[in-house]
């Protein structure tokens, strides 16, 4: 299944880095950039979710928060989120849900691993309503960025 720009957002509820429930409508008002990312650690995710912290200012001021997904553990996704000094959720997909929900899972990764998030990127509008969708099939592709802050300065 594909999201495709103009769809309701599928409404998750997963457990973040502070091992707290994170409900994606409960931002509702809210402009939510939803980041899928393969997996914590690695150089890639790390640079993407770095140039998110990085640009946070940008963000907040587009009236927008900022959740980042994988299937990585909870306890990883602390560990991770310290490490980076990420200054917005990263939440668990453990279970693989959210991510197939999206259109965002590869089936088989690298390595023999299976169920893995794909880079991408959706935008959600303060409604619910999908604005922005781009999922990567390389792993080595960083979201288009400057897309991104586009569609959220459009919805402001």
């Amino acid at each position: 299944m594909s999201i495709k720009i103009g769809d309701v957002a599928p409404d998750f509820t997963l457990v973040s880095d502070a091992k707290e429930s994170v409900t994606l409508s409960s931002h509702k008002g809210k402009n939510v950039v939803v980041l899928f990312f393969p997996l914590a650690f690695t150089s890639v995710c790390t640079t993407e979710l770095c140039t998110m912290r990085d640009d946070m200012a940008d963000y907040q001021t587009l009236n927008a928060n900022v959740l980042a997904i994988s299937v990585d553990s909870p306890f990883t996704l602390e560990r991770f989120k310290q490490e980076q000094n990420l200054n917005f959720p990263l939440l668990s997909d453990f279970n693989k849900e959210v991510a197939r929900a999206y259109g965002a899972l590869y089936e088989d990764f690298v390595m023999g691993m299976k169920g893995v998030a794909k880079r991408a990127a959706f935008v959600v509008d303060a409604e619910g309503i999908i604005r922005y969708a781009e999922v990567l099939e390389s792993a080595g592709d960083l979201p288009n960025f400057e897309a991104i802050k586009s569609t959220l300065s459009q919805l402001n």
